[in-house]
């Protein structure tokens, strides 16, 4: 094997990973969620940028007003998982360059124009989210990541107009009947190029 991860590791985080539909009951505590952030704050970016926010939905009313923006076959799911996290991008996110990045804060000054901004927002937080998402599963968690949601109104009812929503996941200790059969997916020679 050419990976230095070992295989059971690799199956956590990979192979025998699954997006849940069911959760149990057993509470996502503030301690699991605090250790799953300290791990994934190290995946890398662009200028070391952190544009990634992540809006936990604890209580009921906001439980409710979340699910009312969710597409109807991930409502019920919302409605029950243990923890609901709603991802999105920090549009103002070059303010803390100088701060993350001491060794060059002028990369600030890349960021003036909103557009440059967004797009770069869009990017990192991206890969942040999948950072997030790889840390729930390190945790024993299962995380059902969807973006079949009313982006507009999400923004509306939970962010303001700095922050771009990204995705809603869903956080918790597999249910019964989490899983839907494993899908395909692309062979090596299907995705990778030599040039």
């Amino acid at each position: 094997m050419s990976l230095v991860l070992d295989a059971a590791a690799q199956d956590l985080l990979f192979r025998e990973a699954r997006t849940a539909n069911t959760f149990s009951d057993e509470p996502v505590t503030e301690e699991q969620v605090q250790a799953i952030y300290d791990l994934v704050k190290f995946g890398p970016t662009a200028f070391n940028a952190t544009p990634l926010r992540v809006t936990l939905v604890r209580s009921p009313e906001a439980r409710e007003r979340l699910v009312k923006h969710m597409a109807q076959g991930n409502q019920a799911k919302t409605a029950t998982a243990p923890l609901v996290a709603i991802l999105s991008a920090d549009n103002e996110f070059h303010e803390e360059i100088p701060q993350l990045l001491p060794s060059y804060p002028q990369a600030k000054d890349f960021f003036t124009e909103r557009p440059v901004r967004e797009q770069s927002a869009l990017v990192n937080a991206s890969l942040q989210a999948a950072y997030f998402i790889i840390g729930v599963r390190a945790a024993g968690l299962a995380a059902g990541p969807m973006t079949g949601v009313d982006f507009a109104g999400l923004q509306k009812e939970f962010l303001d107009d700095d922050h771009t929503p990204l995705m809603v996941v869903n956080i918790g200790k597999p249910g019964e009947a989490a899983w839907y059969p494993r899908s395909p997916r692309l062979a090596f020679d299907e995705v990778i190029t030599t040039v």
